[in-house]
């Protein structure tokens, strides 16, 4: 039977880690992969995980299920620290959350769910958007379109084509948005152009498919919220999904949760027992360790601080990482506006070179990034830096 099979291609980004990780080049750069570093190039387990895992192990007595939906304490401040303690939806009952393996399990139960809704429904994603969103949605059988985002000239969004685009969809249509911290392109909605996007949403009735996978890496844990927290509170439906990787740092914990809004309590209930069907079919039931640790750190006043200061310090290093950034460029490549990275948030931005100049730039630099030029931020520290800056204008230069 498996003899048949075609050997598929490498996924682009596990490729251009194994090249990195053979690479021998003592200088070698890496800004590919999408995990948060610190000033010595780790990705730390942060010291309010490793306090909390500590109680966890301390109070657990049991390895059995947890439920279907998983962590039931987990899901609650899941809810609270996306949507804020106090967010009407809450109170209206009409808010349904079920513990994912993952972000990426998020928005796989999510499009499952619009498919069992609505079979023939179209769901729209920002161009460009985070790569993994095509096969992780369209896996589904749901179909994809895309909707102008991005302007390259500018290294911001492109509001005035994004809104002309969505007045056109269909009633019912599905936009897939990034809550803060776009992937690849760094470019955020501001909150004036999220209220500018709420009624068009309405009146077209379209459905909300936000995803959130870095929470309090852009301006704070509540900002980075502002849009989900908005549309939640004026529209009849909505999903948000949600991972704990980036902010807690527990990538290989797979930890995330989706977020459903229906239009009365009934419905939510509807809606939640198609979830846990879903997830049956899927998984079964989801890991607990990693949402036992989430749900530790939010429920104990000490850890939360702990927690919301070194996700401020996380988001603090980036930040002036990109500042670095533009310096060091400015002084590298004059010629090149490359100020537009001071201007985003999170941890990517698309460099806005050739192919063939992210090519020259790994084999002769041994600098590494997706052939989009998307970089991320993270992967910068003051031994690279200037090295990096330098090697962009040398590429750029000689084309």
């Amino acid at each position: 039977m498996f003899e048949k099979l075609d050997r598929l291609p490498q996924d682009p980004i596990l490729g251009l880690m194994a090249a990195f990780r053979a690479d021998l080049a003592p200088h070698k750069v890496d800004l590919g992969v999408g995990v948060y570093r610190d000033d010595r190039g780790a990705t730390p387990v942060l010291p309010s995980v490793k306090r909390a895992e500590k109680g966890v192990f301390e109070k657990e007595i049991t390895k059995a299920y947890v439920s279907p939906t998983g962590n039931a304490g987990f899901n609650t401040e899941m809810e609270r620290l996306v949507f804020g303690a106090g967010h009407p939806v809450l109170g209206a009952k009409r808010l349904r959350s079920i513990q994912s393996v993952g972000g990426c399990g998020a928005l796989r139960l999510g499009a499952e769910l619009i498919r069992l809704s609505g079979p023939a429904a179209v769901v729209h994603v920002s161009a460009p958007t985070w790569a993994n969103h095509i096969p992780l949605l369209g896996g589904s059988g749901l179909k994809l379109e895309r909707y102008p985002y991005y302007d390259a000239a500018t290294g911001g969004v492109d509001f005035p084509a994004m809104l002309a685009a969505l007045e056109k969809l269909p009633q019912g249509a599905v936009v897939l948005l990034h809550a803060s911290c776009h992937n690849p392109t760094g470019a955020d909605l501001s909150e004036a152009q999220w209220r500018e996007l709420l009624p068009l949403l309405k009146k077209r009735r379209l459905l909300p498919f936000l995803d959130m996978a870095y929470q309090g890496l852009g301006t704070g844990v509540a900002e980075d919220a502002f849009g989900i927290r908005l549309l939640a509170a004026e529209l009849p439906e909505a999903l948000v999904a949600v991972s704990c990787s980036k902010n807690f740092g527990l990538y290989r914990e797979r930890v995330g949760a989706l977020h459903v809004i229906s239009e009365t309590p009934d419905a939510a209930d509807a809606v939640l027992s198609q979830l846990t069907r879903i997830g049956r079919t899927i998984y079964s039931m989801p890991p607990d360790h990693g949402a036992a640790i989430v749900q530790e750190i939010l429920t104990d006043s000490a850890l939360r601080q702990q927690w919301l200061d070194e996700v401020s310090a996380m988001r603090a290093r980036v930040t002036g990482l990109r500042r670095d950034l533009v310096a060091a460029l400015l002084k590298a490549c004059p010629q090149r506006d490359f100020s537009f990275i001071a201007r985003q948030q999170g941890m990517f931005s698309f460099l806005g070179i050739t192919v063939e100049q992210v090519r020259q730039l790994r084999e002769g630099h041994h600098v590494y990034m997706t052939d989009d030029s998307r970089i991320n931020i993270a992967g910068l520290r003051a031994d690279n830096l200037e090295y990096f800056a330098r090697s962009v204008a040398q590429v750029v230069a000689a084309y």
